[in-house]
């Protein structure tokens, strides 16, 4: 019988109809006419209401100040893009190591969870100073609230995707006497997989907002400090073109994690067919 849905299944995927060329193009395009679109509204409006560039520059106006200095935005990037996935990455592995102990044992989550809302609901202006008196002025405190920021979103989801297994299958598995951690990795960490990718989604940009707001509250050099200097100097422009880039880097590396799922999870049912 589930050879026969198998096979049912296959041929409902190659007897689908490709999408038409000329539908797929269109779709392609289609964010990239909306944004330019309203870059084109946005200017002849600035142009014809005659604001001020202070107050609101026409994009031409950006595009003029990340022409003229690239470097500085590249580097400004790299610095924040830095402590913001090393925070990510930090927090991954630890949310997902401490996850794994609370999907297997309900005393431990009840123990642990309130120490683990804790940490997400901790003001990052009231911690910040005390990782600088810790750590020091360099990177780790960067890294630490990024980490602290997307910790959370991480641990949540590790706990619901380990424990959102298919019931037929976890009995199939003891009845042939398998281990915890054979069904850990035969079915546990596979049904949980699309829950750490929705929580890398949503944890990418949290990272860059962490670590761009520690670079704020210290000074220290990155995106942060540019937009700091940007609006010190009025230069609103400039201001524009540091989000603009930080939007991109969020947007660039969202997609990185979307195609990465697609890839990894291409046997999942919600990826069938796509």
């Amino acid at each position: 019988m589930a050879r026969i849905v198998e096979v049912a299944d296959r041929a409902t995927l190659t007897d689908r109809a490709p999408e038409p060329r000329g539908e797929s193009l269109l779709l392609a395009a289609l964010p990239v006419l909306v944004v330019a679109a309203i870059l084109v509204a946005w200017e002849a409006w600035v142009r014809i209401a005659q604001v001020k560039a202070y107050l609101l520059p026409p994009p031409s106006a950006i595009a003029r100040a990340l022409a003229e200095e690239p470097m500085r935005y590249v580097e400004a990037a790299a610095v924040s893009l830095g402590a913001a996935l090393g925070g990510l990455l930090l927090a991954t592995v630890g949310a997902f190591a401490l996850g794994v102990l609370m999907a297997h044992s309900r005393a431990l989550e009840r123990a642990l969870y309130p120490p683990a809302l804790l940490l997400k609901v901790m003001p990052i202006v009231a911690v910040y100073p005390l990782f600088l008196i810790w750590f020091g002025f360099g990177v780790w405190p960067r890294v630490l609230i990024a980490a602290l920021i997307t910790f959370f979103p991480v641990l949540v989801n590790t706990v619901i995707g380990l424990r959102s297994i298919d019931p037929q299958a976890h009995d199939f598995l003891r009845a042939l006497h398998a281990s915890r951690s054979q069904v850990f990795w035969l079915l546990r960490l596979p049904s949980s997989l699309p829950y750490l990718f929705a929580a890398l989604r949503i944890s990418v940009p949290l990272s860059l907002i962490g670590a761009v707001v520690a670079e704020f509250l210290s000074g220290a050099s990155g995106m942060g400090q540019l937009i700091l200097v940007a609006n010190g100097d009025f230069d609103t422009p400039a201001l524009f073109g540091a989000v603009i880039v930080l939007a991109t880097l969020g947007v660039s590396l969202t997609a990185a994690i979307s195609y990465l799922e697609r890839r990894v999870l291409d046997w999942h049912e919600s990826y069938r067919g796509v």
